[in-house]
């Protein structure tokens, strides 16, 4: 496996013969250089501000100052590199009001990146960069010097003496030759503390720049969050796309069908002919019939053009047990918020139809605090809970208790094939929704629903 930093090349073997130890001591070498810079760039600007400041107080000293730390961080992010290839990103920065350099950079003052910017940049030019030119010189230039002896002997000393290190002199050419050894093995182990010092300083500069982990995690959750509404809304988009498309296209052309074939059953004589358009004409109405159901199940026009309430109340009249709905709701809610509403209050009647033996139902709820809350009650024989095995009961309540329902949970196959209620509550789960089920043995069975919203003012088409 390619290694990713300086750490995990030293953990590999071949470190010596790869580009590891080099690219440590360009980072360690370029952090010395470049926080002298920054050393000599702070002091400049600290004079210059404070001349400024004795016409506009304080202004330019802490704009420039607060520019530094920027500058420097957007350097040290591009020199980790050197030490490890992973990015290393950007705390979450605020976006100015407006353009122009002014907002932009009254929002840079404001935020707290800025000074924690500030101040690496300040601990860079004052601590940091001696530490990384002290560590180049112990690790790299003694004992390349002490490596150079036998030559130092030969060019300098005339073949008769030779100071290392300037410290020890030494006389004989063996004595040289050992030092040259020395040095060699000291070039080694330097080359690991040079593998060491730069691992530790890119990963000293990563937790000084990087993000915290909890800010870190909470605009993760945020883009994720927003994303997953990016999907829904897309997919709602895409939905009713497709249910204009077979409304006003394929459904027109097979009522188009549907005449013709009738007009042609009404012309033809009595006979073989006139049986097979009779039997034509009635496939096409079939055809008709299941294309206005699947239209309906797609994005029913009533939800579009009416709401949410209306498009409960068909759905009730439309039910094979009989439903009472009160719902309050005098506006309307964003589009995803709607469709999941209703194909939930769908998806509970059926279930109410197909399962539960009652001869009763009722959907009431309304908006209150943020929220959007539906039930969904019959009257049949309960037992959702056993059949359905998504979520448990709250800790310490009896039967009938509310049971979360779990999209991840494991769902048997009753479940799968009938109640539907995992499908119910992924739907309502994308959305920050819950769902819960009460549903004793003997019934009565009470679906609950509470999805978090506000009112829209958007348009619908």
């Amino acid at each position: 496996m390619r290694p990713r930093n300086v750490w995990q090349a030293m953990s590999a073997p071949g470190f010596l013969l790869s580009a590891w130890p080099w690219r440590a001591v360009a980072y360690l070498l370029t952090g010395a250089f470049a926080g002298a810079v920054t050393l000599v760039a702070l002091v400049v600007v600290v004079t210059v501000g404070g001349a400024l400041a004795l016409v506009v107080v304080g202004l330019p000293l802490l704009v420039l100052t607060a520019l530094a730390g920027l500058a420097v961080a957007r350097l040290e992010r591009l020199r980790l590199r050197l030490a490890d290839r992973a990015p290393a990103p950007d705390r979450p920065r605020r976006q100015p009001t407006a353009y122009g350099p002014w907002p932009w950079l009254t929002t840079r003052l404001r935020e707290p990146a800025s000074w924690r910017d500030l101040g690496h940049a300040l601990l860079f030019a004052t601590v940091l960069w001696p530490l990384d030119a002290l560590v180049v010189t112990a690790a790299l230039a003694l004992p390349l010097a002490t490596l150079a002896t036998p030559l130092l002997m030969a060019t300098v000393g005339d073949g008769e003496e030779a100071k290392v290190l300037k410290q020890w002199t030494v006389t004989t050419w063996p004595t040289a030759f050992g030092a040259a050894v020395l040095g060699l093995l000291l070039l080694v182990l330097g080359a690991y503390a040079l593998g060491l010092a730069a691992g530790a300083r890119a990963a000293l500069t990563r937790v000084l720049l990087g993000t915290p982990r909890e800010a870190a995690l909470d605009a993760r959750v945020v883009e994720l969050t927003r994303s997953r509404v990016r999907l829904v809304d897309a997919f709602e988009a895409e939905r009713r796309r497709i249910e204009r498309d077979l409304h006003d296209g394929a459904q027109q052309r097979l009522v188009a069908l549907t005449m013709t074939l009738g007009l042609a059953r009404l012309d033809a004589p009595p006979g073989p002919l006139a049986d097979q358009l009779a039997k034509a004409h009635g496939e096409a109405g079939r055809a008709l019939e299941e294309l206005r159901e699947l239209i309906h199940g797609i994005h029913p026009k009533v939800l579009a053009d009416h709401g949410l309430a209306a498009a409960v109340e068909d759905a009730a009249d439309r039910s094979a047990v009989p439903v009472d709905v009160s719902l309050e709701l005098p506006g309307r809610l964003p589009r995803a918020v709607e469709a999941a509403a209703y194909f939930v209050v769908c998806e509970a009647l059926a279930n109410v139809a197909k399962h539960s033996g009652a001869d009763r139902a009722e959907v009431t709820g309304g908006h209150r605090d943020g929220r959007l809350r539906l039930e969904i009650r019959d009257n049949g024989r309960g037992g959702a809970e056993d059949r359905a095995r998504v979520g448990a009961a709250e800790p310490g309540a009896g039967a009938g208790a509310d049971a979360d329902l779990d999209p991840g949970a494991d769902v048997d196959a009753e479940a799968r094939a009938g109640s539907g209620l995992t499908g119910l509550a992924d739907r309502v789960s994308v959305l920050d929704g819950r769902i819960s089920l009460s549903s004793p043995p003997g019934g009565p069975t009470l679906l609950r629903v509470e999805i978090p919203c506000e009112w829209t003012t958007e348009p619908f088409a």
